[in-house]
């Protein structure tokens, strides 16, 4: 202050940012974005058998559970409010081969689980993947011929798994193994198959990270991986060849688009949906999640604000939802801060 004069309104114009910051009833008038439960996927991991409750050491807080103790879960997340699960089978060992067979079993885990869910909590949407690594005994997301995964082959498989899952109740075909043309062919599947009401859900960006450890640990395919899957998925440094990608797959017939991993990449979230106004989701992949739980774990962050934070990001990012292992966490957080 020099005389009279106030040099800060002088620098400023007069306009104060801070004005919008004085209290808590300001900032909530002009606050930009909202996490809701409406914003969450929950993806959980299923296995054989009955009443088993398996945690995931790489994961703290997550289980792999059994169908019966995931219908108990998706009921739990139905009564929170949760829209919808993705599920992720991890099947028995000798199930599994080089071309990922079993994907085409009407009563593999995959589908079982979708029944059994569906019969349950018909309320709540069932998202489920139709990539082979779950069914291949090398790890991969496709048939392996030689050292090459092909193309064509894997996505007439893929298609044809499309449709069982869709039999067995599946509302949202999610395929993530980043095969040429899959959309296409799996839209004209379901169409022919009289599954017009199932939706796609595009891995319109699934980028060639290094945060999938965890999740392959919880599925099994961590130790089975044979080389790397850098001939199929986006090399983290093109975002100009991600959106190249995620055109194709909306000119395919994708009704939403997912960016995988999620907080690594915001401005492709930003970028596709500026760039085609479909529904854009991030999936906050394994490594995400279990840095947030390992750094909280040892006191260096809290981590229930970093979970939310990193939650409300996605959504500034322009992200209509987010698939998350917190799903349940944040949810049971909004309930209690709600009641």
């Amino acid at each position: 202050m020099t005389g009279n004069r106030n040099i800060v309104d002088e620098i400023t114009g007069h306009r104060r940012m801070r004005r919008n910051r004085k209290a808590d009833w300001t900032r909530r008038l002009v606050q930009e974005n909202r996490l809701t439960v409406d914003d969450l996927i929950w993806p959980a991991f299923v296995v054989p058998g009955t009443n088993v409750v398996d945690p995931v050491a790489a994961m703290p807080g997550v289980n792999r559970l059994s169908v019966d103790k995931l219908v108990e879960a998706a009921k739990e997340a139905a009564d929170l409010g949760i829209p919808a699960i993705a599920t992720f089978p991890n099947i028995d060992m000798s199930l599994r081969d080089e071309t990922g067979s079993h994907c085409l079993a009407a009563n593999n885990l995959i589908n079982e689980a979708t029944r059994a869910i569906k019969q349950a909590v018909p309320n709540i949407g069932v998202i489920t993947d139709v990539a082979l690594d779950p069914f291949t005994n090398h790890g991969h997301d496709g048939v392996l011929r030689g050292d090459v995964i092909v193309n064509d082959e894997t996505v007439e498989l893929v298609a044809k798994a499309a449709v069982i899952q869709a039999d067995a109740g599946s509302d949202i075909i999610a395929p993530s193994e980043m095969m040429d043309g899959r959309i296409g062919v799996i839209r004209r599947a379901l169409d022919e198959a009289g599954h017009q009401n199932v939706g796609i859900m595009a891995y319109a960006t699934k980028f060639a990270s290094a945060f999938y450890g965890p999740y392959r640990d919880a599925i099994g395919t961590g130790g089975l991986l044979k080389g790397d899957k850098k001939t199929y998925y986006i090399d983290p440094a093109n975002g100009t060849e991600a959106l190249r990608d995620a055109a194709l797959d909306v000119e395919e017939g994708a009704d939403t688009l997912m960016v995988k991993p999620g907080l690594p990449y915001l401005d492709i979230c930003w970028r596709i949906k500026e760039a085609f106004g479909l529904p854009v989701f991030a999936y906050q992949v394994s490594g995400e999640y279990s840095q947030i739980k390992a750094a909280a774990l040892n006191g260096w962050i809290d981590g229930e604000r970093v979970m939310l934070e990193t939650l409300l990001a996605f959504k500034r990012a322009g992200c209509d939802g987010i698939l998350s292992y917190f799903a349940m966490d944040v949810a049971r957080h909004l309930a209690k801060k709600g009641s």
